[in-house]
């Protein structure tokens, strides 16, 4: 187990197309790292990247303190598992997974034994006989992590490993995996777009977009302070609702526009707000941090909207509010009645909402971070 280091790596593909641009990431020790973005952002490239499948244009890659750049991937005692788990279908489960330890040229019986205790390790010691087309899609995914995990990887690098499986499966062998990754504490990079895969598995996640990273943290940093608008509107189900504010102030008080309605604007912005002389800013709050009234009991707090659509979800009601011609969503309990075209009272939390700058879209905090 090693510290994964890349230190202003750049790819550049001979088609002129640029994979990632100065990408700087660590990787602690024993560490669960999610590198979360859409298709096409960057994330499987810096994978491929510490893998070695790909050699940076520039930058350096480092495990511990060794210089990997240039070092193939058989020499960096990596594990991989792709999207496709990329069995050998000739072979039984055994043999697929003995195949690297058998290219180390292991004695036999080593080779028995290790294969034994991994596939005990997860569960599939009684389809060892088996060939991969004899098996579910979740059966092939547990062989193709026992086959990287048998040769006793520093790092254990995965590629959308659950794509393939149903929506109910992927929930099950999200809890094994990062249970499995706890007991063995194996540094591990796992590419997702799933965004639930990410808050929930891993211990921090970087956010890549367009071949840079945008923003790391834990899951909980990540969701409730996104440096970003592109951040918040990435992570979460429903995304967070952003409408435009104008910055007003009275009797000293600074205030913030929506809709034509005036809410106080969250104290601990205040500071950002008057140094960097802010007139417009972009408001984003979550879904589930937004209280609906059947009638405004406080303006200050609160702003009337108009029901728009009301969507069951089971256990709640997801409510589409139209605001001053905007549409903003909000999670609300099943045991509160609304009808379309209704007139409602809109209260997101002032506690949790997050301002961003309209020029920039990075959230006012990020930006005073950045000065500081």
């Amino acid at each position: 187990m090693v510290v994964v280091r890349l230190v202003n790596v750049t790819k550049v593909f001979r088609t002129g197309v640029v994979g990632v641009k100065d990408i700087n990431l660590t990787v602690n020790h024993k560490e669960f790292m999610a590198l979360l973005g859409p298709s096409g952002s960057g994330k499987s490239t810096t994978l491929y990247l510490i893998a070695g499948i790909y050699r940076p244009s520039s930058g350096k890659i480092f495990f511990d303190d060794r210089d990997v750049t240039n070092v193939p991937p058989k020499d960096r005692n990596i594990g991989l598992v792709f999207q496709n788990w990329a069995l050998y279908p000739h072979m039984r489960v055994y043999d697929n997974i003995a195949f690297p330890l058998r290219i180390k040229r292991l004695p036999e019986n080593e080779i028995r034994k290790k294969v034994l205790e991994t596939a005990r390790m997860l569960r599939i010691e009684k389809l060892l006989n088996r060939y991969p087309w004899q098996l579910s899609g979740g059966q092939q995914q547990r062989v193709a992590i026992a086959r990287a995990l048998v040769k006793e990887p520093d790092v254990l690098l995965l590629d959308e490993p659950l794509s393939n499986l149903d929506a109910q499966l992927r929930i099950s062998v999200r809890a094994e995996l990062k249970r499995l990754q706890k007991k063995l504490g194996i540094t591990t990079i796992y590419v997702t777009h799933d965004q639930a895969e990410a808050l929930a598995m891993a211990d921090r996640i970087a956010v890549i977009n367009n071949g840079r990273i945008i923003q790391i943290g834990a899951p909980e940093q990540v969701y409730t302070k996104p440096a970003t608008v592109f951040v918040g509107g990435f992570l979460g189900n429903p995304p967070m609702n952003f409408v435009e504010g104008e910055i007003i102030e009275d009797k000293g008080k600074l205030y913030i526009v929506i809709a034509g309605q005036k809410i106080i604007s969250p104290t601990h912005y205040e500071p950002i707000v008057r140094r960097r002389g802010l007139r417009k800013v972009i408001v984003g709050f979550r879904p589930e941090d937004t209280m609906i009234l059947p009638e405004c009991r406080d303006r200050n707090e609160c702003v009337k909207g108009m029901v728009y659509a009301v969507e069951p979800m089971g256990r709640e009601y997801i409510v589409v509010a139209d605001l001053g011609g905007e549409l903003v969503k909000a999670i609300v309990p099943r045991t509160l009645v609304l009808t379309d075209d209704q007139e409602i009272c809109l209260c997101p939390s002032l506690a949790k909402i997050v301002l961003f700058d309209p020029k920039t879209e990075k959230s006012l905090e990020s930006l005073a971070a950045e000065k500081d």
